[in-house]
This record gives structure tokens, sequence and C-alpha cells, in this order.
């Protein structure tokens, strides 16, 4: 019963597409509703025809409510009109599905009304004849679309002209409406690359490029989502120490076990830029520049930072693999339709930063901030439009919003190798510290950190940013005052830095030291906790860092008790890292105040049983050192496996 009212229901929802075949298959539920109240309470002994007839008329009725949710679903007015031809033969199929049923139903058993029985006989006639086909006005819209989707392919700009009687028709009047039929697009696309069948990805990226045009270029006055809910549950902006898409190699888009880079700058994993190099090819697989050579180096920077990411997150590379799909998804257009109009749109973008009003500056900066999230492809098309420049100069706005939308922009180019050198080439390093230390909101402040992060995977900027002190103080400060995703993103960007080794004494003078260690006790977060104990982990592998470590207030004994109550895995190795080094460069006092401690012992061992072998081997160190301490200070002697008194005040 429920059924059919439900698809009742639907007679005062929106229809942009389809619109004579639903109201049809409506009107026809709607006379069949009378017949099923007329039977509702009647509790009868069905006959098997009975039985089967009732059953065909649930499923048909089920999925007329499934085809009409789909019609009516937010954001799928444009899909669904390039599937017109589809939709329309599903509504012909089911409503003979529903006529075939009524002209077997046993009637005549049934306790109903003369009336009745001949309204359904009438509904079963109706339905035999109904003529449930492609509407005109579907198919013209239909066609205009495909006309417009073929200028974009054939790099011809559209008039506005042109696409707006498609946008009346579907109703499609605002920013926010792009955005919703763009969302409902992506899902799709992610759905089929999911089921493995990619045949509708081609239409469902031309369509995407088309709603984005629209978005951007069409709707610039139309009043928009200011402020991204996304990033404020700071899932987006905040960096995972760290994201795993970031370590995986552009060929087999798999977590790399030995990154190399090319002579284009580009890095892979040795097994597949090997593989690609031995079958003959002489091309940078990602950006198809020719390669001047084909010498691998290894680039052990972002090994570590993929270590430290399988250890922070339990992730085991050798189990890593994943089903490769294609990487056009994300490093091409999904369609030479979708090339041709992001193109177009980023010139456009391109002439309102440079040429538009402060409010369309703030527009076009939130339009790359949108369009740079998840598209490999889009970064680098707004980066050859030389958006770059201007968002730049977007930093120095005095409008707040602005600002923000710029850093954001810019953050997500920052990914591209492209991009990061565009920004540093164009002097974009003073602009993007000016907004870490000075920013508007603290939120630009939290995605400068990012940036940051993303500018110091690169070796040489890594060197110019640690020329710079006043960035190693700003990172300190959104330690002490930012929100979680600011702590986060602070943490990182220093954790990136200190890849060069001259910039660990600008980390220990910036006062970074104590600020974490308050953080272990003071945090409820997991994942903050694993990222101090990796930045601590780091500064004490020297001497200066081991030093100011223990001579920072009650730093042992958080150190210690971190171990002991720590849930995670990655957190606790990085204690007895931290705790073997401090012994190593701190000597007998460190040690001895470790061994004053009986229960570190306990600890110790099950990470010898528990860990993986990387942290077994730290916590065997440490055990052995704890050992020879006591055995050679009970005897009054010390051995050459204790490292010696180096006359440290340990706090």
């Amino acid at each position: 019963m429920d059924i059919p009212i439900n698809a009742e229901s639907y007679r005062s929802k929106f229809f942009a597409t389809q619109r004579k075949n639903a109201r049809e298959t409506i009107r026809q539920i709607g006379i069949l509703l009378i017949f099923f109240d007329e039977i509702r309470d009647w509790k009868p002994v069905l006959s098997d025809s009975a039985v089967l007839c009732f059953t065909e008329l649930h499923l048909a009725f089920q999925k007329i409510q499934f085809l009409l949710e789909d019609c009516t679903r937010d954001g799928a007015r444009l899909w669904i009109l390039m599937k017109s031809h589809f939709v329309a033969t599903q509504f012909r199929v089911l409503i003979r599905t529903v006529a075939t049923a009524l002209d077997v139903l046993p009637l005549g058993s049934m306790p109903v009304s003369r009336e009745i029985k001949e309204l359904v006989e009438l509904v079963g006639k109706q339905a035999r004849k109904a003529k449930l086909e492609l509407e005109p006005d579907d198919e013209n819209a239909m066609k205009r679309v495909i006309l417009i989707l073929n200028q974009f392919e054939n790099r011809f700009e559209p008039t506005p002209s042109m696409i707006k009687p498609v946008l009346d028709y579907l109703e499609i009047q605002s920013w926010n409406d792009c955005n919703k039929e763009i969302k409902f697009l992506d899902e799709e696309i992610d759905l089929e690359c999911l089921d493995g069948d990619e045949k509708g990805v081609p239409l469902l990226s031309s369509l995407v490029g088309f709603m984005s045009y629209c978005r951007g270029a069409l709707f610039e006055t139309s009043v928009f989502a200011d402020t991204d809910q996304t990033d404020s549950k700071c899932n987006v902006e905040m960096l995972s120490c760290l994201n795993p898409e970031d370590f995986r190699c552009p060929i087999s888009l798999e977590l790399m076990n030995d990154p190399v880079t090319v002579s284009t700058g580009q890095t892979y994993d040795r097994a597949s830029i090997h593989k690609w190099l031995n079958a003959g090819n002489l091309l940078c697989p990602k950006t198809g520049e020719k390669l001047a050579n084909t010498e691998l180096v290894p680039n052990s920077t972002l090994k570590k930072l993929i270590q430290q990411f399988c250890a922070d997150n339990g992730v085991s590379l050798s189990k890593s693999r994943k089903k490769n799909r294609d990487i056009t998804r994300t490093i091409v257009a999904g369609s030479p339709a979708a090339a041709g109009a992001l193109k177009f749109l980023a010139e456009f973008l391109a002439s309102r930063l440079y040429n538009g009003t402060g409010e369309q500056h703030k527009k076009a900066a939130y339009e790359i901030r949108q369009l740079t999230k998840s598209s490999i492809f889009n970064r680098s098309c707004l980066i050859k439009a030389s958006t770059v420049p201007p968002l730049l100069t977007l930093l120095a706005s005095t409008d707040s919003t602005t600002q923000e939308h710029a850093i954001a922009a810019l953050l997500k180019l920052s990914k591209d190798a492209n991009g990061k050198r565009v920004i540093i080439d164009n002097g974009g390093l003073n602009s993007i510290l000016m907004v870490l230390r000075q920013g508007l909101k603290l939120e630009a402040r939290q995605i400068a950190a990012a940036t940051i992060f993303y500018l110091s995977s690169v070796h040489e900027y890594r060197k110019l940013i640690g020329d710079r002190p006043e960035a190693f103080a700003a990172l300190a400060e959104l330690i002490k005052e930012g929100t979680n995703c600011g702590k986060k993103n602070a943490l990182v960007a220093i954790f990136g830095l200190l890849l060069y080794n001259a910039n660990h004494q600008r980390v220990l003078a910036s006062g970074t030291v104590p600020l974490l260690i308050n953080l272990l006790p003071c945090s409820d977060r997991t994942d903050l906790k694993t990222d101090s104990l990796a930045v601590l982990g780091t500064l004490a592998e020297s001497f200066d860092g081991a030093i100011t470590i223990l001579q920072t207030n009650s730093a042992l004994p958080v150190i210690m008790g971190t171990l002991k109550s720590s849930t995670s895995r990655a957190g606790t190795e990085h204690c007895v890292s931290i705790l073997l080094n401090l012994c190593i460069n701190g000597g007998v006092d460190a040690i001895a105040v470790l061994a004053k401690d009986p229960s570190l012992m306990t600890s110790l061992y099950c990470i010898l049983t528990d860990g993986t072998s990387h942290g077994g081997k730290k916590a065997r160190s440490l055990i052995k050192i704890l050992h020879n301490f006591r055995e050679t200070s009970s005897s009054g002697l010390l051995t050459n496996s204790v490292p010696q008194e180096r006359f440290i005040d340990v706090q």
C-alpha cells in the first residue's frame, strides 16, 4: 500500500524534464489508490494468480517511485535531461508492466464495487495505450546541450544566449543551483569508477565542465556559498600528517616504496618509472616533457615522509596496494569538452583577477578555491592561465574573506610542482609569510601554514623558508593559539622544514619545544600528540635538540607518561625514539632519570612484542642502555655502552 501512496506524493514536486510522462504516471497511480483503499482491510486467501499480480504491481510501483525520485533529485536535472531517451523508455516499460498485471488481476473474486472495477479496467486500458515518449521540449534542450559541449570540445566558446535557454528550461538560476549539479555529477563519476564501468565518465565529465563554466562565468553576480562548510570541518585545509594521495606514484597510484625523481622534477616509485623507461618511453609520464636523461635520483625526503605517515597511521606499505585506476581521471580532463570548458573558465577568472572589481576578485578567488580541490588538471590549467600572481596580490587585501579565499586557492595550487615554482618565482613567499603572521582571520593563518608545508616539500624552498626566522615564530604561535586544524598544519609544516638540517636551530630558537611538551598532556587528539612526538623525535636526533628537550620543564616525565598512556603504536614508538636519542645525546643524567622508573621497562618490553621491527629495535637499544647503567651504577663503573655524563640540568 505504501508504494503507490508515496508515488502519489510526487504530484507536488518539480519535474525539470519528463513532465508529461511523470504527470500521466502519477495520474494513473492516483486512480489506483481508490482501488487499494477499497481492499485495504480485506484479508482473503489469495489465489496464486492474484499473488503474482499483486507482486508484479508492488515491484512496478517501487520502480516507478525510484524513477520519480531520480527525476526530482536535487542537482540531477542536467543528467536526467541527457538520459531523456532512457528515462522515457523506463516510464513506458513500467506503465506497460502495470497494465499487464491489471489485465490478469482476478477482480471478480474481490469485494469491490462495480464502479471501482470499471476504474481499474479503465486504468489498464489507458496504461496499454499510453504514449510515454520523449517529449519534444526535452529533446530540443538535450540537443542544445550536445551542441554546447561540441563547441567546448572544438575550442569555441559558446555565447550566453546559447547557454541561457538550457538553464532557463531546467530552472538552474543561480550559483548554488550550478554547484548542486556539479556535486551530483561528481558523485556519479565516483560511483562509475568504483563499479569499474567508466563508459559514462566522459559525458559526466563534460557536463561537470559545462556546469563549472556556468557557475563561474555566468552566475558571477549570483549569491554564492561564501563560507565553505567542508573547510570549517577541518577535513580539507587540514593536513593529516600526511595525505596519502600526495604519496602515491603518478603511474601506479600506489604508495611509493622507493620514491625517485626524474629530470623534470617529478617523483615516481622506482619500480614503476623503471618499467616505464625500460619500455622505451623517454617522456615524463605526468608532464609529457622529454626527459633530459634517465637518471633516477632517490628522494630521501619524501621517503621519510611516507614512512612517517605509514608509522603514524598503522599502514603497511606492502599491504597498501589498491586496484589501479585510470590516472587520466585526475591528471587530465575527463573529456575534450571538459578540458575546453575549463580553459575558457580559467581565462575568464584570470581576467577578473587582473581587471575586476573587489567583489569580482573575491568571487574569482573563491571559484579557483573550489575548482582546485581535487583535480590535478584544473590546477594545471589555472596555473597556465596566470592566476597565481594576482592571487598573491590579493593576500594583501583588507577584506578578510578575499584574503582567505586567495590563500586557500594558493594552497591548492601549491600542490602542483609548477604551482610551487610560480609562487616562489613571483615572490609569493613574502606574501604567504605575511598571512601566516598577520592574517586577518585565524583560518587564513592556518591555511598559510599548510601552504608552507607544501612549499617545504622542495629542498631549495626549505632552505629559502628557513632563512626567514619569522616563519618559525609564526608557526610556533599557531601551535599555541590555533584550532586543532591550525596546530596540525603548523606541526607538519615544521616537520617538513626540519628535513633541512640547518632549520633545526631555527626551530629550537623559536621556542617550539616547550609548546610541544605542553601539548602532549593537554590535547585530547591522538593525531596531534603523535605529530608533536614526531617533531620532538626529529629534534632529539641532534645534540642541541636533545639538550633543549632535556632542559625543558617536565619534558622527561611528560614523554615517559605519554609512552605509558598512549593508545597509538606510532606515538609509543616516537616516545621510545625520543628517549633513546636523549640518552645518547644527553648522557648519564638523562639515563639516570629513566632508570629511576621501573615501570618504564614494562612499556619497552610491550613494544618488543607488539611494536614494529623499527620500534622494537629502538626499544631493545634503550633497554640495553638502562641495563648497562644499572649494572655499572651498582659496581661504580661506567662502560663504553653507557653514554658519558654531560652534566646537563635535566628538568
